[in-house]
């Protein structure tokens, strides 16, 4: 598997193109779909099964990222880069097929089978091309494709929905599809270890059983259904269940599908729980700010677009200049704990925002946030891959993804369920007072749904739906929702600052070991003593 870092550097050069192509086209086809849903929900119906189309998707990739990143350790990821690419292209086409919702989902679920292929195998094969010392700037520039195509995308979707027909949402990018599917078969070399293992089928099944449940209980809770209700209690006992019976499992199985001894290595325990810290934080930031910029300053929906930018630019230049700084000095644990600083301080200026800030105040401490997410980004992904084998490269690497998801899932339940609970309780304080009596509960109910502010459209036609008595106080309540949802959201940011704080007190625990100049092993790492931390200890320098 090694074989790969000898490769001429114009070769290498070639493959990384081709990577980073196949990466582009995955990552626009995500980001493309958020803002172009809306139309394409209205057009097929079923508006109740609105979040599946995004939910299906991320759990397809996240089950099969963490899957894949095992068996292409044994079979090499050129096979699963190229059916990755193939998955994702079929479920593309199909989506703009798609005649009813049902149809939509379950070509999405396609799609994210694919994209968690692609993603898993991506990263990865950075490790395979490039020593630890020089991945930093590759890590660095797929960071910033993953930035370029949120930019991009949700620019690209709005477009396409208001000039064409919605199916080309879909369709738009699979010639970028074909072209990255040809440079991988042509340029990426065929890569598998001698020796072919038992594929721990069991385990498989258990880590499924364990990730599912939870990341479904978490999107549900607080949204869809209460945190204490029988659903969602009864899929988090599914997932202890599963999680235990997998731990059983893994202690026995000859080829573990997710070797637990890596845990034992604090550097990869602590980098994945620092991300998983990162994707709560950057989640909630990427998620929420919208309902900052929308529903309390009142911007249009085009103009946010534009203000969210600011973050993403930011993140991409940081993170491409993270990774040439890595490769250049060998170094770091001083960036990590300074984009996590710089990232906290941007959390901080957030939850200062109120309803008579400007978008360009957002705007630039949305630039703040997005310089310390591109510093932090791409460190965390070289930690891992730095602290183990080779031979455990990626499912090391899948690990990190699967943490951060997972962080990002949570992440934006927990703030979701944040922002609801402290936006009711500062509406019920300021709820203004001489409204009729019959008519203050049915008016109250009306504004319990935040995303009432995010729609100009919905808000006039309430308006107009409303008795007389009660229409000369509306500009009044709206006032009193918006305040309320700044209220709110300032408290989501305070806990993004909190995490960002937390993952800063762990990177100073962090061991900084020396990058690597070579894939080569050691005989100890052959045997698999790298992933002691006792051993680790010994022969590393502390940070």
């Amino acid at each position: 598997m090694n074989d790969l870092e000898h490769l001429e550097m114009r070769q290498k050069v070639t493959i990384m193109i081709a990577v980073m192509t196949s990466m582009l086209f995955a990552a626009l086809n995500q980001t493309i779909v958020g803002t172009s849903l809306p139309r394409i929900v209205s057009e097929l119906g079923g508006m109740e099964y609105f979040n599946w189309v995004f939910t299906v998707f991320m759990l397809a990739s996240s089950v099969t990222a963490v899957l894949v990143g095992k068996l292409s350790d044994i079979y090499g990821r050129k096979v699963f880069i190229l059916t990755g690419l193939g998955l994702f292209m079929t479920g593309s086409f199909l989506c703009g097929t798609a005649t009813e919702m049902i149809q939509l989902i379950a070509y999405r679920g396609v799609q994210g089978f694919g994209g968690g292929m692609i993603m898993s195998t991506a990263f990865t094969a950075v490790g395979d091309l490039f020593s630890p010392r020089e991945r930093g700037r590759w890590q660095g520039l797929m960071g910033a494709v993953f930035g370029l195509a949120s930019v991009l995308g949700p620019t690209l979707g709005g477009y396409i929905v208001d000039h064409f027909d919605w199916h080309w949402v879909f369709w738009i990018f699979l010639p970028f599809g074909i072209v990255a599917f040809i440079l991988i078969w042509r340029m990426f070399p065929q890569t598998a270890r001698g020796v072919k293992k038992k594929i721990d089928y069991i385990g498989s099944l258990f880590l499924v059983a364990t990730i599912v449940p939870l990341l479904l209980a978490f999107t549900w809770a607080g949204r869809d259904y209460a945190w204490t209700s029988s659903l969602i209690l009864g899929l988090f006992i599914a997932s202890l269940a599963a999680f235990v019976l997998f731990i059983l499992t893994e202690r026995r199985a000859e080829n573990p599908v997710m070797p637990l001894h890596l845990f034992q290595n604090n550097v990869f325990s602590l980098s994945n729980l620092i991300n998983f810290l990162v994707g709560m934080g950057m989640y909630g930031a990427v998620m929420y700010m919208p309902f900052f910029i929308q529903g309390v300053i009142g911007t249009p929906a085009t103009q946010t677009g534009f203000v969210m930018m600011s973050m993403t630019l930011a993140m991409v230049a940081a993170s491409a200049i993270t990774g040439q700084i890595t490769t250049k000095t060998g170094k770091y644990k001083r960036l990590a704990l300074i984009g996590l600083l710089i990232m906290g301080s941007g959390m901080y200026l957030l939850s200062t925002l109120d309803i008579k800030s400007t978008n360009w105040m957002a705007a630039l401490y949305l630039i703040v946030v997005g310089l310390g997410l591109g510093t932090v980004f791409p460190i965390f992904t070289l930690t891992v891959q730095n602290a183990v084998s080779h031979k455990y490269l990626g499912v090391a690497t899948s690990a990190t993804q699967l943490f951060r998801q997972m962080g990002g899932t949570i992440g934006v339940s927990v703030m979701g369920s944040i922002m609801l609970t402290r936006m009711q309780e500062k509406m019920a304080e300021s709820m203004p007072k001489g409204i009729p009596a019959g008519n203050h509960s049915a008016l109250a109910d009306q504004f319990q749904d935040p995303q009432i502010l995010l729609s100009p459209d919905k808000l006039a036609q309430l308006k107009s739906q409303l008795p007389q008595a009660v229409t000369g106080i509306f500009d009044q309540l709206v006032l009193v929702m918006r305040e309320s949802m700044g209220f709110a959201l300032s408290g989501v940011f305070l806990v993004g600052m909190g995490l960002m704080l937390f993952a800063l007190l762990l990177t100073l625990l962090l061991r900084e070991i020396p990058l690597r100049t070579s894939n080569q092993e050691t005989s100890g790492e052959e045997d698999g003593q790298e992933d002691d931390p006792s051993s680790s200890t010994k022969t590393h320098a502390h940070g």
